[in-house]
């Protein structure tokens, strides 16, 4: 199933699927961006809009862009905040923003199903302002090594979405070849992963 057809149809049950990743996801970003406050910011695969609403709180104008239908659908029947736009957009295609348009731009949990990060990050320089901020939550590769990826139950059928694997060295060396200095890695375990390896990996870039 390719990637776009599988989130459209894992749409109608993702919020209520048991997902630690994405609960994993949803503590960790609350808990670096929380305190934030820009003026403008992207969120790069909204997806239902988990974490839509917590950028609306710290961020004057959201974009919450995503490729799926079925995701952006969810997303707005939930989210009603004056200052969110939906938009339906590819981010492995030229993005429909103005150059420095952004002070904050965050991508969680999509870059996995990204196969050329040189090309996101070469956008997201572009799309953001001076000083504005990059940041990324997602799967670990020591996960992915393992064989971790995104993948839903449909009755007793288990859907594995195609991903790449990008070592932690990708993302550094994507991030220094379109000018974004790195601020901060981090790794995140769930509580249930005691003795695992970490389950999410956090960056933090600066243009």
């Amino acid at each position: 199933m390719k990637i776009q057809q599988a989130y459209d149809t894992w749409s109608a049950t993702y919020d209520g699927d048991e997902n630690l990743t994405r609960d994993l996801d949803r503590t960790v970003t609350e808990s670096i961006l929380g305190d934030w406050r820009c003026p403008t910011v992207l969120e790069l695969g909204c997806g239902t809009g988990k974490n839509t609403p917590l950028l609306a709180e710290i961020g004057e104008r959201v974009t919450a862009v995503d490729f799926s239908a079925g995701m952006i659908a969810q997303a707005k029947a939930k989210i009603t905040a004056p200052n969110v736009t939906f938009q339906a957009a590819d981010i492995t295609r030229p993005w429909p923003t103005a150059n420095s348009a952004f002070n904050l731009i965050t991508c969680n949990l999509i870059l996995e199903h990204v196969a050329d990060l040189d090309f996101i990050f070469a956008e997201a320089g572009r799309s953001l302002a001076a000083g504005g901020k990059l940041f990324i939550s997602e799967l670990h590769p020591f996960k992915q090594y393992q064989g971790s990826k995104a993948q839903f139950q449909q009755g007793e059928a288990t859907t594995f979405i195609p991903a790449y694997v990008h070592h932690i060295s990708d993302f550094l060396t994507a991030a220094k070849e379109n000018g974004l200095k790195l601020l901060a890695l981090d790794e995140w375990w769930h509580k249930q992963d005691e003795g695992k390896p970490p389950r999410l990996i956090t960056f933090l870039f600066q243009k």
